[in-house]
């Protein structure tokens, strides 16, 4: 693997996981959505906030590995100000990108961070656990 996407995944990971945006539990359960990974154990609640057709307001709590962690807070931080269509592409994007789809079109340094999962394949439900929750809710 490239050495410089690797340490990009090291410092994303790193940095998200100690201090990831909007990690706080919201009492709003009218835009609650659970993410669990029975096999690891990673567990969140995702809150969303719309207002006007868009997402105000993502937060995320729970626990889990540091990968889910910090990919959920990615994925908080860029949901923000999106639509719903904006939001169901985004996670789509990443499902497919964490696949191996599309790679070359991406150009955010955050989730192109996370084409390391490929040496780790048992990580990759670990990158995708929130991605797939809000996606799955969305598309309801």
């Amino acid at each position: 693997m490239n050495p410089r996407l690797k340490n990009l995944y090291k410092e994303v990971i790193l940095m998200h996981n100690a201090k990831p945006f909007h990690f706080q539990k919201m009492e709003n359960e009218e835009g609650m959505i659970e993410a669990n990974n029975p096999l690891c154990g990673d567990r969140f609640q995702f809150f969303l906030q719309e207002e006007n057709g868009r997402i105000t307001a993502a937060h995320f709590h729970g626990f889990g590995c540091a990968i889910s962690k910090a990919s959920a807070s990615i994925l908080t931080q860029k949901l923000e100000g999106k639509t719903r269509l904006e939001a169901q592409s985004l996670c789509a994007g990443f499902l497919g990108f964490i696949e191996g789809e599309n790679r070359e079109a991406i150009s955010d340094q955050e989730i192109e961070a996370f084409a390391a999962v490929d040496e780790f394949p048992a990580r990759k439900d670990c990158a995708i656990l929130g991605w797939k929750a809000i996606n799955d809710y969305l598309s309801k």
